[in-house]
């Protein structure tokens, strides 16, 4: 992984040298994303220059260097990622050994690019990456992120001039930058936990969609935006292609040899991360099939038994011969990374996992310098209850009318998160033995809101947000709320179960998860690449008949098949826990000090963005134990700690 920066100035207004220092300066703030390396470049009279700061992965040698021009002296490219399966790359273009100085993806990609452009080139491209690049003929400026916004890119305007990178510290290098928070940003975080693309926290900066190429012409002006992959057109026409039972299971088990091998193609020590559940258990199990040593896998373990799954990770991992490193973590070795988040995070961004992930990254590289994960099988293999739960939200909406619908949601929601657990935690049979009744209060909460909406896309935007109406919180905010779901359309002839899966391919996977982990592992230089998330696992995914998707009453129906042949069931066969911690007991102890600063009638004022009073109510109730709001607090505490790191 690397990290790239640069800008476009139509007006000329620095010399060469002048050029090469700011771009030099804006890739050293992304250093953490690239230690093993920096280059600049700059075709001045056009008033365009690059930096980029590598992580040397592949190619270790000179030959791998950035930014590279193809051997025509055409194209120069800045490249953030991994192509996979460069080799099938080089025969589609036309290119072999003897048009290669070395075999870097990075020079792959540029040559492929000189031979085809860009358009084509990333149609046929398989890989995680985000890039620059200029055309030195025509003075444009293409701008590219991959199919799933597995890599970032951020796109600003200051004083005439074109600013990107690969992070949003890079710009703030460039003299003068100083950008205006954008309100209705703010808002999306307190709902979302985060600012979903193309917005930022920044009116003057927007993120490049995922799937999407952004063409620029010498003066900056934008020339085309355009989508060269989504999941709803990818999947269209694709339901019930795929082989059904146990012989799509033969052919899932043939893809992910194919595609986790070529995720395990690394000049440098490469490891897996191992929760022990379903998706991170079948990734490891695969690379220990592959692999003609044992592999390294890793999880972090918590001391709160509530919260720690350390223990099956181990029983997959010894059942595997893995070399597994676990660390098990107190709840102050927790809260101590805590003060880096912000730094950390760029972007204000509010997904409590954040904590261990960041936690596992550190485990990670003081070994490996690649990691594969297991995310993006839910989304792809329907392991969410809440897919469910949007099913059959559509079918209530057909029964029962708008007005009952909408008094029962106000009745269910107006009972506090704490008093549903409290009545579940003393119900008889099952709900009173469930390991996951510290969330009930908050799927109650969650269905109260989708009882409420009108249709599956507003449905949906109501169970992944914390609140729906953050008016109070952010004055001035007008919200946003059909732009969350961007290009992505709801189609109705879907199922609601399938609506929801796309829904997530296109907004929580790249908006949460995927920044979780990139800013996460690049923080220590670690590179993670994501199995799962392969164009052609996707278009097998979406070809599966639902029967083998979901069965019995449980989702991921072919993964977990396929893992019964590697790892015994009763290893991995638990409730889903997620991958988070107690922040919301936390806040109301050993963190409450550092959440009163925080959110102070005063700090919050002197700020400025948020309603000191409404804050004030929202901490006060939960701080006293009335209710648990932790997932609007954290929010709150997020971009507050983001605004004291001094971005305005």
């Amino acid at each position: 992984m690397c990290g790239i920066a640069g800008l476009l100035d139509p007006r000329g207004r620095y010399s060469y040298a002048e050029a090469e220092e700011v771009v030099g300066s804006m890739a050293d703030r992304l250093a953490h994303r690239g230690p093993d390396g920096r280059g600049t470049w700059s075709d001045w009279d056009s008033g365009f220059a690059v930096g980029h700061r590598r992580l040397a992965v592949v190619d270790l040698s000179e030959a791998g260097r950035q930014p590279m021009v193809s051997s025509d002296g055409r194209w120069v490219l800045a490249y953030n990622g991994e192509l996979y399966g460069a080799d099938r790359m080089k025969a589609a273009f036309g290119l072999d050994d003897r048009h290669l100085r070395g075999h870097s993806d990075t020079e792959v990609l540029v040559e492929a690019i000189a031979r085809a452009g860009v358009d084509r080139v990333l149609r046929r491209a398989v890989g995680m990456f985000a890039f620059a690049v200029w055309d030195r003929r025509e003075k444009e400026l293409w701008l590219a992120r991959d199919r799933f916004g597995e890599k970032p890119l951020y796109v600003g305007h200051h004083d005439g001039m074109v600013l990107f990178g690969s992070e949003l510290k890079a710009l703030f290098a460039v003299s003068g930058f100083s950008p205006t928070i954008d309100l209705d940003a703010v808002a999306d975080l307190i709902r979302w936990s985060n600012v979903p693309a193309p917005f930022t926290v920044f009116e003057e900066v927007r993120k490049v969609r995922p799937g999407h190429v952004l063409r620029m012409d010498r003066d900056g002006r934008v020339m085309t935006d355009e989508a060269y992959w989504s999941p709803t057109a990818a999947s269209s026409g694709l339901v019930a292609s795929a082989p059904r039972g146990d012989e799509a299971v033969e052919e899932l088990d043939r893809l992910l040899v194919e595609v986790v091998g070529s995720r395990m193609v690394s000049d440098v020590p490469l490891g897996g991360f191992l929760s022990g559940g379903i998706d991170s258990s079948l990734i490891a199990a695969t690379m220990a099939r592959i692999s003609d040593r044992p592999i390294q896998t890793f999880t972090i373990g918590f001391t709160e038994k509530a919260y720690d799954e350390s223990s099956y990770a181990r029983a997959v991992a010894d059942h595997l011969g893995t070399e597994h490193q676990d660390l098990m973590v107190s709840p102050d070795d927790a809260r101590a990374v805590i003060p880096d988040l912000a730094a950390m995070y760029d972007e204000p961004f509010a997904d409590s996992s954040q904590i261990p992930t960041a936690l596992l990254c550190r485990l990670a590289r003081d070994q490996v310098t690649v990691a594969l994960s297991g995310d993006g099988g839910d989304e792809l293999f329907g392991g969410y209850e809440r897919y469910r739960m949007l099913e059959r939200f559509g079918t209530v909406q057909k029964l029962v009318p708008g007005p009952i619908r909408r008094v029962a949601g106000r009745v269910l929601g107006s009972v506090s998160a704490d008093r549903w657990e409290d009545w579940g935690g003393r119900a008889p049979g099952r709900l009173g033995k469930d390991r996951n009744l510290r969330r009930l209060g908050h799927r109650v909460h969650k269905a109260a809101r989708v009882l409420q909406a009108d249709d599956m896309e507003s449905a949906y935007r109501s169970m992944m947000s914390s609140i729906n109406d953050v008016s109070h919180l952010v004055p001035g905010a007008v919200g946003r709320t059909g732009e969350m779901v961007g290009a992505l359309t709801s189609d109705a002839s879907r199922s609601g179960f399938e609506q929801a899966m796309l829904m997530d391919t296109g907004t929580y996977l790249p908006d949460d998860l995927l920044v979780k982990v990139d800013r996460a592992s690049m923080a220590v230089g670690l590179e993670v690449r994501v199995p799962f998330l392969d164009p052609g696992i996707f278009d097998f995914a979406w070809g599966l008949n639902h029967g083998d998707r979901y069965r019995d009453g449980r989702g991921k129906w072919i993964l977990r098949r396929l893992l019964d042949r590697h790892v015994p069931a009763e290893l991995v066969d638990r409730p889903k826990m997620g991958f988070g911690v107690p922040v919301g007991p936390w806040l109301r102890g050993p963190l409450r000090d550092w959440a009163d600063d925080l959110l102070s009638p005063a700090s919050v004022a002197a700020q400025g963005y948020l309603d000191s009073s409404a804050v004030t109510d929202v901490w006060t109730t939960h701080r006293g134990g009335e209710d648990d709001l932790v997932f609007q607090l954290w929010p709150l505490l997020m971009f507050q700690a983001w605004l004291e790191e001094g971005w305005v």
